[in-house]
């Protein structure tokens, strides 16, 4: 599903909806109270109940006769929907976390099983429109200074450029799923307090044994790459913002 529109008042009452919700202020079974919500939010009720529309749609609430409005279970949650995840991200920067939470180790998981086998297949059926695009976001990445804006799109685009390789349109799609929190991973790791090392080596072994169209060294390039990625999650569980290991982009 979309993410919906953020700006005026529609996206900002669904972005308080949500934030109390993961933040356990709403918990799980939790029945709303639509009007108090109203008042406090200073929203009209039509406004509300469209912005609970969208927690439904990610199964975040839902409604029932009697019952009313209430929080469903974690486990109902779409968590691999955009949103869902951005705001996971955001309660951990609002809560003020000094270690990486621990939705990025499951999304190191999630990487180490997707990104290796898409980029084999990338390496069989790579075109040179795919392989002129992988160049542009290694030199981007490459010119952008460390933690900079542009150096996290650059290694979203680089990544997303690779599973685009792969012309496999499932894999196409399950980088839209995350890249938000792959986004959110890369600005803890490149944030204040971290010094990183320069990505552009793995990245480039990565797209030279795909140019190569060799499919093992693609793939243990890409398992090298994620292991640092790891290790960069553990460096800020270790020592926190305070932590001046090198560590690279992934």
């Amino acid at each position: 599903m979309p993410g919906y529109a953020r700006r005026g008042v529609h996206g900002q009452t669904v972005e308080a909806l949500a934030h109390r919700v993961l933040s356990g202020a709403l918990g799980e079974g939790a029945t709303l109270d639509l009007a108090a919500l109203q008042e406090e939010l200073g929203v009209s009720l039509t406004a509300l109940r469209e912005s609970l529309k969208v927690l439904a749609a990610k199964g975040m609430v839902d409604a029932r006769q009697r019952r009313g409005t209430f929080v469903r279970p974690r486990a109902d949650w779409n968590l691999l929907d955009a949103d869902v995840l951005r705001w996971q991200f955001q309660s951990a920067d609002t809560a003020a976390s000094t270690a990486a939470p621990p939705l990025l180790h499951d999304l190191d998981e999630v990487r180490g099983i997707v990104e290796p086998a898409a980029v084999r297949l990338a390496a069989e059926r790579r075109t040179p429109a795919d392989l002129e695009a992988l160049e542009t976001a290694l030199r981007e990445m490459g010119e952008a200074p460390d933690g900079a804006p542009g150096a996290v799109e650059a290694d979203l685009a680089f990544h997303r450029a690779l599973l685009a390789a792969s012309h496999n349109e499932l894999l196409g799609r399950m980088e839209m799923v995350i890249a938000t929190a792959r986004a959110a991973r890369d600005r803890l790791v490149h944030g204040p307090g971290h010094h990183p090392g320069d990505p552009v080596p793995s990245h480039r072994a990565v797209l030279d044994a795909v140019r190569d169209q060799d499919g093992d060294a693609a793939e243990a390039a890409m398992r090298a790459l994620l292991t640092q990625a790891a290790r960069d999650v553990a460096l800020l569980r270790e020592g926190g913002p305070g932590n001046h290991s090198p560590v690279s982009g992934a």
